[in-house]
């Protein structure tokens, strides 16, 4: 007898997710706006004098408001990838970006990208909270299966932070894409509804105040909550 996949009764493909925010204690997400996001974002974004944050993105950096703009209204209103500004609920002001893209109902996958985050984001509460908002909706809400996280296999940031956040490494595929006139191999990582249940919890613990002291220093590690290798 030949062995097959395990059956999925009663399965139908997922809805697409919708153009509603995401409300957490330290951030929210909202649907991308030029009018709105873009003037936030670039002047957050100079602060990365070096643009290094750009390196393995396939755009950017831009070096004036018209170009980061002009670049958002040409990509960025679509479905499929669906931008999201990330705002910090302090200031009101919006520090990053991340996107659903790769979206497929039919089999319950959903990959999250284009992730940018300006240097007043990055290492804080909201950065991982972020993070854990979409993964929210993608399987409490909507009901995905599998939750993908793709990079350039030299990114070796992009893949502790994978770690760090509850993914598993799946593999990379040699001579992917080419990105800037450069080669590209893409490390794969995911988080599947089965396993989403345990990662959940860590996110919820590690976000809890009481996990952060007087200065803001936290207590314990998400990736000791993941029971990941990486640091952080």
């Amino acid at each position: 007898m030949q062995p097959i996949g395990h059956p999925l009764p009663g399965w139908t493909p997922r809805p697409l997710p919708p153009r509603a925010p995401l409300i957490g204690r330290a951030c929210r997400l909202e649907p991308l706006d030029p009018d709105r996001h873009a003037a936030d974002l670039h002047a957050a974004n100079l602060a990365d004098a070096e643009g290094r944050s750009w390196t393995y993105l396939p755009y950017g950096p831009f070096a004036t408001l018209n170009d980061y703009r002009a670049w958002m209204e040409a990509t960025c209103l679509g479905d499929d990838p669906l931008f999201h500004a990330i705002i910090d609920a302090a200031t009101g002001r919006a520090v990053g970006v991340a996107s659903y893209l790769r979206i497929d109902p039919r089999n319950g996958v959903i990959e999250v990208g284009h992730l940018h985050y300006a240097p007043l984001l990055q290492r804080t509460p909201a950065a991982t909270e972020a993070m854990y908002l979409m993964m929210r909706r993608a399987f409490d809400e909507l009901g995905y299966r599998r939750y993908e996280w793709k990079c350039d296999a030299l990114n070796a940031g992009s893949r502790a932070a994978a770690a760090r956040l509850g993914f598993r490494f799946e593999g990379v595929f040699r001579q992917a894409t080419v990105v800037k006139g450069r080669n590209r191999d893409t490390a794969w990582h995911a988080i599947l509804d089965r396993e989403w249940p345990a990662a959940k919890a860590a996110f919820e613990r590690w976000l809890d105040p009481a996990n952060f002291d007087g200065s803001g220093r936290q207590r314990q590690r998400l990736s000791a909550l993941m029971g990941s290798p990486v640091p952080g």
